[in-house]
């Protein structure tokens, strides 16, 4: 990774720049791992309402699954020049009758997909970050958390 003209941010901006790419970002990497299977990783969709990452997928998938068995979770925006990693759990795992209007209903605005309206089971994760790390480069490495214990530090 290239680190040269690279101007170390502090908390607060990088606060701000996570905050700001959670906000208007539509892909994420979501990383589950079950007992006896291991770990699996896909992209999706998603959804930041403030507090928490709302996901969709298929009812069934081994996403889900292995949610189910097991909450804890990491998550990674696609940009290895601007690091931004989510760890936390799926607190919640609502079937398309289920899932709270209000966030259903701004993922479907955001994407212009229903997945309520689909014809095949959908599920919504929900998945609070516990700790978030962001950075650009070397120069950035120290610093890089920016929430500790569900808090944000700047």
């Amino acid at each position: 990774m290239q680190a040269t003209n690279i101007v170390p941010r502090g908390t607060a901006e990088r606060t701000r720049d996570t905050l700001e790419r959670l906000g208007t970002e539509h892909d994420i990497w979501l990383s589950t791992a079950h007992p006896e299977h291991g770990p699996h990783q896909v992209p999706l969709w998603f959804l930041w309402d403030g507090r928490a990452v709302w996901l969709c997928t298929a009812d069934g998938s081994a996403t889900v699954r292995n949610a189910r068995a097991e909450p804890r979770v990491r998550l990674g925006l696609p940009d290895a020049h601007d690091v931004v990693l989510l760890q936390g759990e799926v607190t919640a795992c609502h079937g398309a009758a289920e899932v709270p209007e209000d966030a259903a209903d701004a993922y479907a605005a955001k994407f212009g997909w229903d997945p309520r309206l689909e014809e095949r089971p959908y599920v919504y994760l929900r998945v609070a970050p516990r700790v978030v790390r962001a950075w650009r480069g070397e120069p950035e490495l120290r610093g890089r958390v920016v929430m500790r214990d569900g808090e944000w530090l700047g």
